[in-house]
């Protein structure tokens, strides 16, 4: 097991502070569906609430204990995360890096849902009448985390060393 580099903790924690800190100011300026234009056509800023999991997938289904439910998913994930996560190799940066960032995003998510019984989502991007599932700083740093984990399994800034012939 490999243990965590001091920054892969601080990026972790990095996006728990700015997620937390920008719902704080979402929380205490708009009120749930209310919008805020900030790219007309593009995207606002509205405060909605997600009772579900990730796209809102589960939101519109009621059922007892369904936010303690989805704590315990979301818990377990994220040991699951930080169990992965040591094992891997000091060599492979971006993915560890890309971990970093779900792990902050997915804890910033969880405090929400423990917290308020919901996860508080606002970027609002949409074209048209097309609309993206709205999300939150931590949403997007999971998204950032993947694609980093993904151009690692790409191959990208792997140093590969010539054979001998």
């Amino acid at each position: 097991m490999t243990r965590p580099h001091p920054a892969q903790i601080w990026i972790a924690a990095t996006v728990v502070l700015a997620d937390q800190i920008t719902k704080a100011m979402v929380r205490s300026r708009l009120q749930l569906h209310e919008s805020v234009t900030v790219i007309p056509g593009f995207f606002d800023l509205t405060r909605v609430h997600n009772t579900g999991a990730a796209f809102g997938f589960m939101d519109p289904v009621d059922f007892p204990y369904k936010s303690v439910v989805l704590s315990m998913i979301a818990v377990a994930a994220l040991i699951g995360l930080a169990l992965y996560s040591a094992s891997l190799e000091a060599s492979q940066r971006l993915t560890r890096t890309g971990l970093a960032f779900v792990i902050g995003g997915a804890a910033g998510n969880l405090i929400d849902r423990i917290s308020a019984g919901y996860v508080l989502d606002f970027f609002d991007l949409y074209y048209g009448s097309w609309h993206f599932w709205a999300l939150n700083v931590a949403d997007a740093a999971i998204n950032v985390g993947v694609a980093l984990m993904i151009l690692e399994l790409l191959g990208v800034g792997r140093v590969r060393v010539p054979r001998a012939v």
